[in-house]
């Protein structure tokens, strides 16, 4: 099988299984914290990162044997640690788009990249830019994940 044809199947799943891990599996507990100041917010932001990419890494596993895409499971591995790590820097952001001031890392990169008035004036900006990192992301995840054969 191509590298190409194991990508597409990876980001099919890893984008399936990323609605499934944010909307599905997600508690809303944790949904509702994991952008809050300090350590509890940190905590729920963990927890719902593990639930999503167990859920990742059950599709992509359930899509490798399926399929016999013959992914390598180091690569498959690195793609779900990518996916993991930039879920969580965008999500500690949940529900603090609309802050003043210094908010977070990934608010006022998305700042200066000159999206603040979009932010300041539509409360669904900040979601739709989480999305679509989220989506970039799973791309690149997915490349990882494919790349090479056992």
């Amino acid at each position: 099988m191509s590298a190409a044809a194991r990508f597409a199947a990876a980001y099919a799943v890893l984008t399936a299984a990323h609605e499934v891990g944010d909307y599905w599996v997600q508690q809303d507990t944790d949904a509702v914290a994991k952008g809050a100041h300090g350590p509890d917010g940190r905590a729920a932001c963990v927890r719902h990162v593990a639930s999503y990419t167990a859920t990742q890494a059950i599709s992509l596993l359930a899509a490798d044997r399926a399929l016999r895409l013959g992914l390598n499971w180091r690569r498959a591995a690195a793609g779900l640690a990518l996916s993991a790590v930039t879920h969580y820097v965008a999500d500690r952001s949940g529900g603090r788009w609309q802050e003043t001031g210094p908010s977070t890392r990934f608010v006022r990169m998305a700042r200066r990249a000159g999206h603040a008035k979009w932010i300041a004036r539509d409360p669904g900006a900040g979601p739709l830019m989480d999305q679509a990192w989220h989506h970039g992301w799973i791309a690149v995840a997915a490349v990882v994940a494919a790349g090479g054969e056992r």
